[in-house]
């Protein structure tokens, strides 16, 4: 019997991992910027969290959950996305009574979904977001939209495309669910199965419905801009004004809906076609929201929010394709290497220390030839070999070689900190304009 990863799951691991590691450091460090702080939710919830705000009309409800009941009976589900979890925790621990309004927390972690594994997306996946809870503002829905952009500006994309649509306020969304209604009353018959469940449930999921001949149906449908009220209205052009003055461009698209139910008002989605022309659909996507507070029972003072996901192995995917993690992967500092078993407890001593001044380090733990310790070094993509022998030990020296030139040249062990320092920041005034023979080979 062989032993494989469940349908829809996947390992991690090498420049992979490094990518992943590289998109959730830059994510985290934009929304450190706008003065979000972590959290983090159990993976685990019960089931009504999910069916409670996530919207019993949604596909994620309806058809993708994994939900079983545990020892105790109980149902419990395989969390499939982040702002329940989040809320929910916001309410538990009353964080509106402790914390300064806006609330902002951004979070990442594995999130589930029982659906057909497609380009960039598995069934389990590793999504990253964030939340801004606790008042209610156009000025906050822009800057969740800003630092989306902005966190893909910073892991390279060019060319992005943002979309945006209005959800409308209650009421906005009660007279277009009756117009969407009576629109495909005369046209569900020929629809898909899944269409006719949501003309029952909510008539908006069929905007976002992805058979082909429904799509077509749909383009005729009524449009919510014609059913706004004037105080959603007025909500949606000053937040596309404030995007607009912060020099972001956006396309609106009137199908736009999101595919759960808490949304209302401002929703958006951020696309980009990579450079090998795949079409990965949204690599992120979120929109302001109402009422999730006071449904897990907070207090109603709070209801307001805004926020957004996206799925990471996505967007490490369209990175790969153009070229944006060609420097991610993680590059080892040193590569120690002993000639000979007499120096092998010394040099184990002296790669510990070389870790504490704050370089990575590695060393084969047995006697190896040099030239195999050469391509080994390589291969781990180290910046130097430092090599000792008998002779250098009793001098109290090393060899340091950088392997991308090939230059070498003698440090003494006494003071092998402040030499290693000196020696990485020689790599460091490298730049893109440098003269020297090796940056001139390097850009040939």
């Amino acid at each position: 019997m062989s032993y494989i990863a469940v349908k829809g799951t996947h390992d991690i691991y090498g420049d992979e991992a490094d990518g992943y590691s590289y998109i959730q450091t830059v994510f985290k460090a934009i929304a450190e910027l706008y003065g979000y702080r972590g959290i983090e939710t159990p993976v685990l919830e019960y089931t009504n969290l999910f069916e409670r705000s996530t919207g019993e009309s949604s596909d994620v409800v309806r058809k993708e959950m994994y939900t079983f009941l545990d020892k105790g009976e109980r149902s419990v589900t395989l969390r499939p996305e982040g702002t329940a979890g989040v809320i929910r925790s916001i309410v538990e621990h009353k964080l509106y009574a402790t914390s300064d309004m806006p609330l902002k927390v951004y979070y990442t972690g594995p999130v589930f979904r029982y659906e057909r594994p497609q380009l960039g997306r598995y069934r389990q996946f590793l999504q990253a977001g964030v939340e801004c809870v606790g008042e209610d503002s156009p000025y906050l829905d822009a800057e969740c939209i800003c630092l989306a952009m902005q966190t893909f500006s910073m892991l390279g994309f060019k060319n992005l495309k943002l979309k945006v649509n209005t959800l409308g306020d209650a009421d906005t969304r009660k007279k277009y669910r009756a117009a969407l209604q009576e629109f495909f009353a005369t046209r569900i018959d020929d629809m898909c199965e899944d269409c006719k469940q949501r003309l029952k449930l909510n008539p908006m999921r069929i905007l976002d419905c992805k058979v082909k001949e429904d799509q077509e149906r749909v383009k005729d449908a009524p449009k919510m801009k014609d059913y706004l009220s004037p105080e959603a209205e007025e909500r949606f052009y000053k937040t596309l004004s404030i995007i607009n003055d912060m020099g972001i461009e956006y396309e609106i698209d009137d199908n736009l809906v999101r595919g759960l139910d808490y949304y209302g008002h401002i929703v958006f989605e951020v696309h980009a076609l990579s450079d090998t022309g795949k079409d990965y659909g949204a690599l992120a996507g979120g929109g302001h929201y109402d009422g999730m507070i006071s449904t897990l029972g907070g207090p109603a003072d709070y209801d307001a929010g805004v926020g957004f996901g996206m799925g990471v192995e996505r967007v490490y995917s369209m990175m790969k394709d153009n070229g944006l993690l060609n420097d991610v992967a993680h590059k080892l500092d040193i590569y120690l290497m002993p000639i000979g078993e007499s120096v092998m407890d010394e040099c184990y001593e002296l790669l510990e220390n070389i870790r504490l001044i704050g370089y990575s380090a590695i060393m084969p733990f047995k006697v190896a030839k040099l030239g195999s310790m050469f391509k080994k070094a390589e291969r781990s993509g180290a910046k130097f070999a430092l090599i000792i022998g008998d002779e250098e030990l009793e001098k109290g020296v090393a060899q340091l070689k950088n392997l991308a030139t090939k230059e070498q040249k003698e440090v003494h062990l006494a003071t092998l900190d402040e030499e290693l320092d000196a020696a990485f920041d020689e790599i460091e005034e490298h730049g893109d304009d440098c003269d020297c023979p090796h940056c001139q080979e390097k850009k040939n």
